[in-house]
């Protein structure tokens, strides 16, 4: 938990790389250090305009990972099995890019997003996707810290 927290002390920049880190390769949840910068009495839209962006871009890393197909990479860096990328792949087969604005979701967000790579999928439609995905995402959590912060 100190090590999430240790984020916070950088402001933007930490949450930004603590929301880019998060969607790639640490499992833990940027929301920690969101919640930590707010009730610090960071700017609620400059936080989540921070968050979203780092989210965004280590979704899109997710993305090119897939795309680029090295399945050693994928297992290595983002500790995802090739079954499991298999098995979203074939579910998402049809689907399209707009499955991309899923990739928010805890636990299935970065092999939503490897698989739409290895699909190949419309990178720009991805992109759009995912971003509004991960700004919904933000914007949910932002109104519910700023809720906290009111009770108080």
């Amino acid at each position: 938990m100190e090590f999430i927290l240790n984020f916070a002390e950088w402001g933007y920049f930490g949450l930004f790389l603590a929301s880019f880190l998060a969607a790639t390769i640490l499992p833990f949840s940027s929301e920690i250090v969101f919640s930590a910068l707010v009730l610090a009495g960071m700017n609620l839209w400059g936080c989540t305009v921070a968050a979203t962006i780092g989210n965004f871009l280590g979704g899109l890393s997710c993305y090119y990972l897939g795309y680029l197909g090295n399945v050693e990479w994928i297992e290595k860096y983002l500790k995802i099995k090739k079954e499991k990328v298999d098995k979203l792949q074939n579910w998402l087969n049809g689907k399209g890019s707009a499955m991309a604005f899923f990739v928010f979701l805890p636990g299935v967000g970065d092999i939503i997003a490897v698989a739409l790579g290895f699909l190949r999928a419309n990178v720009y439609a991805v992109s759009l996707f995912m971003f509004a995905g991960k700004f919904i995402r933000y914007i949910v959590w932002m109104q519910m810290v700023y809720g906290v912060i009111k009770l108080f």
